[in-house]
């Protein structure tokens, strides 16, 4: 070997191991900065996952899967996501437009098999885009467990179920809009809704998940808790995942999908939940598997409602990191907080689930996911 050889292997030795210690003094300065947070937030446990440039370039988990058991968590443990479920329901439905099964221009009535009319507005349409986008003036007011509540021959007082504004012309966030939904992507693709999500979305990008409580492995359940503010204390939330056995035995397709809670029900790890963030961020491809078109993820991210800045399933918000403009979404349920947002132009994006903190908010957001990513940030993509 030549000494002007010698010199070039070693320069290119010494920059590697530059950003081996650069990278491990990002992760120790993040770690030292969320076990701080978790301290002060009263976090019970926090999974996080970082993207740059396509890539997943930071995950870790810590705290509890299960206080009860000292068990602590891990990167493989799932979680009940809550409302970033959506967007797989969001997802699918824009698979089957492409397919030729749906249109964003579809009457609702005609997909829910029953009618779906706002009473007050009886001649104007409610369409598949506005229930996607919440702009449908459908509300949770009867609650949004069964279809039921909103059908006129279940219900006497399914008129409740509509809020005042015209549909279309208003804005209100709806957990009802996105179990109808579910419905309808078992009608015109004639899979049960948790099979379609992992036939058409978690199988090709390798992700482990699902909907079906009884499909997946129970020791990778993180427990989830409710934080108690006049105890100051935290318990178990057992219905987080109820298994709901005796609905699915009694199963009608078409009809009880809100069993599997179309609109928060999704089980995923926060590592497999960002290449799916990435999926999102890439329009529709992860690492060589496209499972929908540019111009259906586009559809998906673009704003409907203006004021709200929501999508389709994706928000579009610029007070979660100061001075970004984010796409994603965020989830609460049973004491569990989820967030997922990425910077479509600069390639980065943030995942962070904890199952259980005291639920402050700020500014529209849970304290511990804010401050959670503008660490994240801070540490490795600032």
């Amino acid at each position: 070997m030549t000494e002007s050889t010698a010199v070039k292997y070693f320069f290119a030795f010494f920059l590697v191991i530059t950003a081996s210690l650069k990278g491990f003094g990002q992760a120790g300065k993040a770690e030292a900065d969320l076990k701080q947070i978790m301290e002060s937030k009263e976090v019970v446990g926090l999974s996080v996952a970082v993207v740059k440039n396509g890539d997943i370039i930071y995950t870790h988990s810590f705290g509890w899967k299960d206080v009860e058991s000292s068990s602590p968590l891990t990167d493989r443990d799932i979680f009940r996501i809550a409302s970033i479920s959506k967007s797989f329901s969001a997802t699918s439905v824009m698979q089957l437009i492409e397919a030729g099964k749906l249109s964003l221009k579809d009457d609702m009535s005609d997909l829910a098999g029953f009618k779906v009319r706002n009473p007050k507005y009886p001649e104007t349409v409610i369409t598949l885009k506005m229930a996607l986008s919440h702009t449908s003036s459908i509300n949770d007011s009867e609650g949004y467990l069964s279809l039921d509540v909103i059908n006129p021959g279940k219900n006497e007082n399914w008129a409740k179920c509509y809020s005042d504004y015209e549909p279309g012309k208003g804005y209100r966030y709806c957990n009802l809009n996105y179990n109808m939904v579910g419905t309808i992507i078992e009608k015109q693709s004639g899979e049960r809704f948790d099979r379609y999500v992992k036939h058409h979305i978690l199988d090709p990008l390798k992700l482990y998940g699902g909907y079906c409580v009884d499909s997946l492995d129970a020791h990778l359940f993180s427990t989830i808790y409710e934080y108690d503010s006049v105890s100051r204390k935290f318990r178990p939330a057992p219905l987080a995942y109820a298994p709901r056995r005796e609905e699915i035995r009694n199963y009608v397709m078409g009809y009880s999908t809100p069993v599997f809670s179309p609109t928060g029900g999704m089980k995923i790890s926060a590592t497999d939940l960002a290449k799916y963030m990435i999926m999102h961020m890439n329009k529709g491809e992860y690492k060589g598997t496209r499972i929908m078109t540019k111009k259906s993820a586009a559809l998906m991210q673009n704003r409907i409602s203006t004021e709200e800045g929501y999508g389709m399933a994706m928000m579009n918000v610029d007070n979660m990191i100061p001075g970004k403009m984010m796409t994603g979404h965020t989830g609460s349920a049973y004491g569990l907080y989820s967030a997922m947002f990425f910077q479509p132009k600069e390639k980065f994006g943030i995942v962070v689930i904890t199952n259980g903190c005291s639920p402050l908010y700020t500014d529209g957001f849970n304290e511990v996911l804010r401050v959670t990513i503008n660490s994240l940030y801070a540490n490795f993509i600032k």
